[in-house]
């Protein structure tokens, strides 16, 4: 085949973990495992989110948002990357392969704006509980949901256009287990530094518009729940936000260790492991950090097991 003059007919042989050949058998049942787990957990919370009266709370409305992008992107990467696992490798052709890497890329920065939209929920929850449920209307939390996701589609697409008009002449393999970003500017022939500027200014911008209003929010809440005379109460408000802060940190670290890096960095293994960190573990412990050590959610769980 011709790689000089690719086209969206043509397309990649993505290597996945095959340099790996006598881990094979212990990654794809780990990998597989933590999938199911994963979609297992979220699809948990949305169900009993969905059936408890109690839970029709803006916290948990954008608790259920969350579960159920977890549960997108992991399926946008994980079935295929399983099947690799066989394949030793396997072809994915260029639309396919820009068709994932958008949506991952939507995933993601949706993500970035759903947890600062829950950290805004949890600071009027705190600072202002008496008016927490006329600030918070049910209005409010969809348009906060969907300015989300509409930012986040809209976000995707400068990046999809851009790679879509790439050359990839020096090499057809991407060392990576799926479309990624950066694996595919780091095998153009192109001059990428177009891309690598608007990628780095983009999620410099998203980043400081997510993060900073998380800061500002905590900063508040912490300072809300330090006046609380309650032991037991300021326990619970702080158990609340070391949770959302915990994702924070670890969904955070790991995307702009990775996309903010100069492409001349760029190390595949380092990368692969980075990104395990936000698609695997994050929606992996997500349901866990949420909603499994929140005593509504866990009575609702009970009184769902009593009706089986």
């Amino acid at each position: 085949m011709n790689w000089e003059n690719m086209t969206l007919a043509d397309g990649f042989l993505i290597v996945g973990f095959s340099d790996l050949p006598q881990q094979q058998v212990p990654l794809f049942i780990s990998f597989l495992f933590i999938y199911l787990i994963s979609v297992a957990g979220n699809v948990l919370v949305m169900t009993i989110i969905y059936s408890s009266a109690r839970l029709h709370t803006p916290m948990y409305f954008f608790l259920t948002n969350l579960s159920f992008l977890e549960i997108s992107y992991t399926s946008i990467i994980f079935p295929r990357m399983l099947a690799y696992f066989f394949l030793q490798g396997s072809h994915i052709s260029l639309t396919r392969c820009l068709l994932q890497m958008y949506f991952f890329i939507v995933m993601v920065s949706t993500e970035f704006l759903l947890l600062t939209v829950m950290a805004y929920d949890r600071y009027v929850a705190i600072c202002s509980p008496l008016r927490y449920m006329t600030i918070m209307n049910k209005t409010v939390c969809i348009q906060l949901s969907a300015g989300s996701w509409i930012i986040g589609i809209m976000d995707a697409l400068p990046h999809t256009i851009l790679i879509s008009k790439f050359s990839f002449c020096d090499s057809h393999t991407i060392n990576h287990f799926f479309c990624d970003l950066t694996a595919l500017i780091n095998i153009s022939c192109t001059d990428t530094q177009m891309i690598e500027t608007y990628t780095v200014i983009l999620g410099v911008i998203l980043a400081l518009l997510t993060f900073f209003p998380i800061i500002t929010s905590y900063v508040n809440i912490i300072a809300a729940i330090l006046k609380i005379q309650s032991a037991k109460g300021r326990g619970k408000a702080f158990s609340t936000c070391a949770s959302h802060l915990t994702v924070v940190i670890l969904f955070y670290g790991s995307l702009c260790s990775t996309y903010l890096r100069p492409i001349s960095r760029y190390s595949i293994k380092t990368n692969k492991i980075l990104s395990l960190t936000y698609t695997a573990l994050t929606p992996l412990f997500n349901p866990i950090i949420y909603s499994l050590k929140n005593e509504e959610f866990k009575n609702a769980l009970k009184k769902r097991k009593q009706f089986i």
